[in-house]
């Protein structure tokens, strides 16, 4: 009668057990998704800027349009995985950035009030990003520790649980200026 009640207490603390992790594996895999969400939100609000930036510079450099298509084709790309999506907003960076290092070649496209106004949206819309990306790794970490956790890992294995790709990616104000290469220098000697 005794060790019948103790078994019965074991599995109803297991089973209790059991039933508050799946429910915090739950919460955690939600917060992760919420978070990507903000990511999303953040990225695409900088894919409308940047065609602006692009067709602001254009005037003075018409080779730089490979931004604007490079935005076209991320813009069709936005189910991917945090891993992949990260390695082309790196490259979209890296684009801004060269924009922004042609500005400083050509004085009355920096003083642009329309280049400034962009560049102004850009660097909120970059910090902004830097935020979601912050709060989306946490929430990524945070899921990953309880899902690799023993044993909440045989919970997350039985019910499909898995851990989530931290999102990496090289934002445009991070970045130094760029070397430009506005063409073949001329050597006087």
């Amino acid at each position: 009668m005794n060790l019948t009640l103790l078994l019965l207490v074991a599995l109803g603390a297991i089973a209790v057990w059991g039933a508050w992790t799946f429910n915090r594996m739950v919460k955690l895999k939600n917060q992760v998704e919420e978070a990507w969400s903000g990511i999303d939100v953040q990225l695409l609000r900088r894919y409308d800027l940047v065609p602006n930036l692009v067709a602001t510079v254009k005037g003075y450099r018409e080779h730089e349009t490979s931004a604007l298509e490079r935005v076209t084709e991320l813009r069709s790309q936005r189910e991917m995985n945090p891993r992949r999506r990260a390695e082309g907003e790196s490259g979209l960076s890296r684009s801004i950035g060269r924009l922004f290092a042609l500005a400083e070649a050509y004085p009355d496209l920096k003083a642009s009030e329309t280049f400034a106004q962009l560049h102004d949206s850009l660097v909120q819309v970059e910090d902004d990003l830097q935020y979601a990306r912050r709060y989306y790794n946490g929430s990524a970490r945070d899921n990953n520790n309880l899902v690799q956790a023993f044993p909440p890992m045989i919970i997350a294995r039985l019910c499909g649980f898995r851990e989530a790709e931290f999102f990496e990616i090289e934002l445009a104000s991070q970045r130094a200026n760029p070397r430009v290469d506005l063409g073949p220098e001329e050597t006087s000697e």
